[in-house]
């Protein structure tokens, strides 16, 4: 075919230009599955250049023994599209999970093929954050039955006790006194479930740094004495729309997290425990209001990482269910109230855990004034 006769029309973008308009993240690969091209959204994603490229095989990206090959194979012995879901690359020089890969063959030259990948993490972490606000609204609802058909009657046995203490013999004032201490505890119990319950968020612009530098300080000075923080941060953040108070607490619960995770560790890793406090800016994460139809922007991202065993694969689903934890000593409602709290500031927390590793992420609003600046 003439090159005229190849032209798209007048005003129409060629194949090139819409490939590189594209966010999906495509390549290009001929018979010996070298690269031929890659559009901007696949440099990114595979962390290689445009430039770098043609000397590259997919190969070098990836294991011979993955999935990806096999797609490859059919994709060439059918000639029609195909398209695996939640595949995994990772090598040295890779790392993404949950991928969908679509592959079409190409009829020039022969052998190529056209790949395209979508990272499907995200649509993963928006639903189990639908799980997690579920979570956090059957702890608040648990927190009001308990507040109201606990606390009075608690109250009339701790009552009870004092008095008995008061006028029966020695031998059985030591059970008056259990009766009294346990009453008590049942109420803190009961206090500590009280922060679930459903309230507005009293929002405010909020310096995340100072916020995290907050935390960093109470760590060192106590849970964490022994554990190295490094400071990653993008100086140039604006405020994030929320509530300072129960942003420190939820991030002082993700870093006693960290550093109760460091502690379990048979034998510390070389140059011992270490947690990293990151913050970032990034476009594109949107999450709807609860109880609005309206939809907000998340751009704030701040992470907290460690250098623990990493998650139990069994716990991975479960993480911020209320009452479950892998602590001997744990009561489960640590990383349900993050969950709750995230949720209320119209927020997204999404986990990563795996061997040697573990990493919270946040991503939050900011101020309405400097979104619209």
């Amino acid at each position: 075919m003439p090159d005229a006769a190849r032209r798209a029309a007048p005003g129409v973008p060629d194949a090139e230009a819409l490939l590189a308009a594209l966010p999906l993240p495509v390549v290009v690969l001929d018979a010996a599955n070298r690269f031929r091209s890659v559009n901007p959204a696949a440099e990114l994603f595979l962390g290689v250049s445009a430039a770098q490229a043609p000397a590259l095989r997919l190969s070098d990206l990836v294991p011979a023994d993955n999935p990806i090959f096999e797609l490859l194979r059919q994709v060439r012995q059918v000639d029609a599209t195909v398209c695996d879901h939640d595949l995994t690359l990772e090598s040295p020089r890779l790392s993404r999970a949950a991928v969908t890969v679509q592959g079409v063959a190409l009829a020039d030259p022969p052998g190529a093929v056209l790949l395209t990948f979508q990272d499907a993490s995200a649509a993963r972490a928006l639903d189990r954050q639908l799980a997690f606000r579920s979570a956090a609204r059957s702890v608040s609802g648990m927190a009001a039955m308990l507040a109201h058909e606990v606390k009075n009657p608690l109250s009339g046995i701790r009552g009870a006790a004092q008095l008995l203490e008061a006028s029966v013999g020695e031998a059985d004032r030591e059970l008056a006194v259990l009766i009294r201490d346990e009453a008590d505890r049942i109420r803190a119990l009961v206090d500590r479930m009280e922060v679930f319950g459903a309230r507005p968020v009293e929002r405010a612009p909020v310096n995340i740094h100072r916020v995290l530098e907050r935390v960093r300080r109470l760590a060192q000075s106590g849970f964490a004495a022994d554990i190295r923080f490094v400071e990653v941060y993008d100086p140039s953040l604006p405020a994030v729309w929320g509530n300072r108070d129960q942003l420190v607490q939820v991030v002082l619960n993700l870093v006693k997290n960290a550093a109760e995770a460091i502690g379990t560790m048979a034998e510390p890793r070389d140059g011992g425990g270490e947690i990293v406090l990151r913050t970032a800016f990034q476009h594109g994460v949107r999450l709807a209001v609860p109880g609005s139809e309206t939809r907000m922007d998340l751009p704030l991202v701040v992470a907290v990482r460690d250098n623990g065993p990493g998650i139990a694969e069994d716990m991975r689903g479960h993480l911020f269910d209320p009452f479950v934890t892998s602590k001997p000593s744990g009561s489960g409602l640590g990383l349900a109230l993050v969950a709750k709290i995230v949720a209320e500031h119209g927020g997204l927390i999404e986990v990563d855990g795996r061997p040697g590793r573990c990493e919270f992420r946040l991503h939050l609003p900011i101020h309405p004034g400097e979104a619209q600046a």
